[in-house]
């Protein structure tokens, strides 16, 4: 299904329409609380863009430096060069491990590579332990926010989930829904011999993983079973210790708007001789798939600085209205629309997100690391175009206004015509913007352009 055709059947939603509304204006809004309290919110995004543009410079090195120190705390390194290459390195650990049962706290890494779906035909149950993220896999679905997996479904959706999945007959109020999740997610926590985890952060200087929740399901999946498999985009990684302590404060109040989050897990290597908790085995799947071809581009390697907060989502128009399933990516909102075409240039779904932005630049003023999303999402248009995949009524139209802003009378001809049809609302002279006002109103346009009144004041200063 094209994008034009899932954003239309999302507008049509009210519901959901409502729901990441609302969703996305309180996470705003605590976000902006958050980071009052901080002092120079700017100060600390600049530092948060230093660092993350001195890790990627340095990728190789620190990747060699984590490889060296991951090992020698005892844990085991495997890069991936695709999506395929990580999801057949995590199958062969866990029949390795002979592995039944993997139990899995939030990663968008393993949606990426599509890890479930690949556990499954070597038949292995895997079973998503972040509330949301079992919500939505039990509905068979993507998650449609980074942070927030299951915002467009309702408690009643959700009640219908689990009564669907044996939970018998079920209220809607939170604390039943809540109460059977954490009964039923212990019976797997308690059963798995695999876990499963994204990172949200790789430490080179001692080989650790930082894993940022708000949930007990991280710990439970990275204590209780005797395997652990990390999930890691190969830029998410920082040089030191003191690197992580700016990151801890500016993820979970681009995220979620809280101060610290509620769990920060860190781990450096296996369980040791005489510890009773965590695994015995320690792999880390380090993942490119796309992500080395931006290296030295200068329009696109600050792409690898994103830390996923989700913050640009929040403030999208787009996303706003639409939601994430409207994508169909794995990666929603700005940051989807500018990284799934990077990741993945030759697939048609991911070069058209690009167009999926009113360009406002909100998103780039959101970022925590200051990634200029809505230029990127300009080239991306300018690589769409230069590739010959725009339309052909695309490439008239604009031909045809790039004549007119050439020829100063054109130009205020076709402005006098556009203001006039707009004030009548002429079917056929609305034609082009149809699909806009389907959903919304058509100010009335000035009678007078800019220009004939900048021309007054110019005459009579």
């Amino acid at each position: 299904m094209p994008l034009a055709e899932r954003a239309r059947a999302a507008l049509d939603d009210a519901f959901l329409r409502r729901a990441v509304r609302f969703t996305a204006d309180r996470l705003r809004d605590r976000k902006a609380e958050a980071t009052s309290a901080l002092g120079d919110w700017e100060e600390w995004r600049e530092r948060g863009r230093a660092i993350r543009a001195h890790s990627i410079a340095n990728l190789d090195a620190l990747l060699d430096v984590f490889r060296a120190k991951l090992e020698a705390a005892g844990g085991t390194i495997h890069f991936a060069a695709d999506a395929d290459e990580a999801a057949r390195i995590a199958g062969g650990i866990a029949r390795s491990r002979h592995a039944r049962l993997a139990v899995k706290s939030k990663s968008m890494v393993s949606e990426e590579v599509g890890l479930n779906h690949r556990f499954a035909e070597i038949g292995i149950d895997s079973v998503e332990t972040d509330l949301g993220e079992w919500i939505v896999q039990l509905a068979k679905e993507m998650p449609s926010h980074i942070i927030l997996p299951a915002i467009h479904k309702s408690r009643a959706q959700i009640r219908a989930l689990f009564e669907r999945n044996g939970a018998g007959p079920l209220t809607d109020d939170t604390r039943t829904l809540a109460a059977y999740a954490r009964r039923t997610l212990r019976e797997r926590f308690l059963a798995a011999d695999l876990g499963v985890t994204g990172c949200n952060f790789a430490i080179a200087e001692t080989g650790s993983v930082a894993i940022f929740t708000n949930e007990g399901n991280g710990r439970m999946v990275t204590t209780l079973p005797g395997t652990h498999i990390v999930m890691m985009g190969m830029e998410r990684i920082v040089p030191t210790w003191a690197d992580l302590d700016v990151m801890a404060s500016l993820l979970p109040r681009s995220a979620t708007g809280q101060k610290i989050t509620t769990y920060l897990n860190v781990l450096t290597g296996p369980a040791a001789d005489g510890e009773i908790d965590g695994p015995r085995a320690l792999h880390v799947i380090v993942l490119d798939n796309g992500r080395s071809r931006q290296l030295g581009d200068p329009e696109f390697q600050s792409i690898l600085h994103c830390i996923r907060c989700g913050a640009c989502l929040n403030v999208c128009p787009v996303y706003r209205q639409v939601g994430g399933h409207a994508y169909g990516a794995v990666y929603p909102g700005p940051i989807g629309a500018a990284l799934m075409p990077l990741l993945d240039p030759t697939d048609p779904r991911s070069t058209e997100l690009a167009d999926a932005s009113s360009l406002c630049g909100a998103c780039t003023e959101a970022c925590p690391v200051k990634i200029p999303l809505h230029e990127m999402l300009v080239h991306l248009r300018r690589r769409n175009v230069e590739s010959g995949r725009s339309s052909a009524a695309e490439r008239i139209g604009l031909a045809l206004f790039a004549r007119a802003v050439r020829a100063p009378r054109i130009f205020a001809l076709a402005g006098r015509l556009a203001r006039w049809a707009a004030r009548r609302r002429i079917p056929f002279l609305l034609r082009p913007i149809a699909g806009w006002r389907r959903h919304r109103e058509l100010p009335d346009p000035p009678r007078r352009a800019f220009h004939d009144l900048w021309r007054d004041l110019d005459a009579n200063p």
